[in-house]
């Protein structure tokens, strides 16, 4: 039986239509109707705000208490997939820290099989690391950052090739020339971060293919007004990049500014670890204490070790800081998906179900995957207040 829903703005990943609804039938979308078309079968009342698809994260450490790492099986990747599509992002990278060889591949080993399996919302894996700079190594273990040789590249096009999607994150002196050539040229997203480069040595791996950058203004060589560093790279430059709104990793008013300059490109990462979905107070990450306290996650020295922050979290904060909601919602659902290639991100007839509602004010109120509500279901033509399954 189809369903349609009808009360809000809808958001096809580029432009918002008022007064439009949403027909979905077997899990797909059948139909995106006008305004002033009546419901195909079953009507759904949404009580206004913004009815957008499914928000995209590229940069998942954990959730629902599961962090990737050395233990990390399929089982634990489809888990952490299903906790972020409850939080509102359907889609998602899981990502890998800088770690040793041998977890790293098993935790690709995990991807693959998810693959193979086809677990809903797994768009592939992120690596961040090893392959970094130590001087900018944020919560990385710098006794596992190294450079990049021959059998690890070799490794990265071997993962691609069974993975949808494969990101990494590296930094330019930890390759050679012609490195990030060839992994690019194998369908991998190379993503610049945790590095100390110059503008200069930024824009050499943009040239080999390097498409984005990782955390802006996080683990990156600062913007100088004589040597821009990788930060003026991408100001300066299309080169995509994620951006952690919290409002601990990088302020309002940067964040604002840097949108300014960039109104295209930039896109919503959480950067969440094992904490999103749970309870979690602290948790360890290669024997180190991960403290969480009042919205920031630490290490004991202070320094900030992933974000406690969910995609929905992270609209809301745009929009209280100003930012507009078009531009916002661009962040976190069509922009990511570009990136990756993925077919998700826009809401386009024949396209999987995965929807969220939110308020005008881009607060999460509910989620669907593949035409099945995530969250306490709506009765049709009776708007309430929605409150989180149990």
């Amino acid at each position: 039986m189809s369903m349609t829903l009808t009360g809000a703005s809808v958001f096809d990943g580029e432009a918002l239509h008022d007064g439009a609804s949403v027909v979905v039938a077997h899990g797909r979308i059948t139909a995106i109707l006008p305004a002033g078309r009546g419901p195909v079968g079953q009507p759904v009342a949404l009580p206004g705000g913004i009815l957008a698809p499914g928000l995209l994260d590229l940069q998942v450490n954990g959730g629902g208490g599961r962090q990737v790492g050395a233990s990390t099986t399929a089982a634990d990747l489809a888990a952490i997939c299903d906790s972020h599509a409850r939080l509102g992002a359907t889609g998602i990278l899981p990502t890998l820290i800088t770690d040793t060889p041998e977890t790293t591949a098993r935790v690709i080993a995990a991807g693959i099989k998810c693959a193979w399996a086809g677990v809903p919302g797994f768009l592939g894996l992120h690596l961040e690391g090893p392959h970094l700079d130590p001087r900018r190594k944020g919560a990385h273990d710098p006794g596992l950052i190294r450079p990049m040789l021959e059998p690890d590249l070799q490794a990265l096009l071997a993962a691609r090739a069974q993975l949808p999607a494969l990101m990494v994150t590296l930094a330019p002196a930890a390759v050679t020339p012609g490195q990030i050539r060839r992994l690019v040229a194998g369908g991998v997203t190379v993503s610049l971060g945790h590095a100390d480069c110059s503008l200069s040595e930024a824009r050499a791996a943009m040239a080999e293919g390097a498409r984005s950058a990782t955390h802006l203004f996080n683990a990156m060589s600062p913007l100088g007004h004589r040597e821009p560093g990788l930060v003026g790279a991408v100001l300066d430059s299309d080169l995509a990049a994620g951006l952690i709104a919290d409002g601990e990793h990088v302020a309002p008013e940067i964040v604002r500014m840097a949108l300014r300059l960039r109104p295209r490109g930039l896109y919503l990462v959480s950067d969440c670890m094992a904490f999103a979905g749970s309870e979690l107070p602290g948790m360890r990450l290669g024997g180190r204490l991960i403290r969480r306290s009042a919205g920031r996650l630490t290490l004991g020295d202070g320094t900030l070790a992933g974000a406690d922050l969910t995609l929905p979290q992270a609209l809301a904060n745009l929009r209280k800081w100003g930012v507009d909601a078009l531009q916002a919602l661009r962040m976190a659902t069509a922009t990511p998906a570009d990136l990756i290639g993925s077919a998700a991100g826009r809401l386009r007839v024949g396209a999987t179900a995965d929807l969220v509602h939110l308020g005008h004010d881009l607060q999460l109120q509910q989620v669907w995957r593949g035409g099945q509500p995530l969250l306490r279901q709506i009765h049709a033509d009776q708007p309430r207040q929605i409150r989180r399954m149990p």
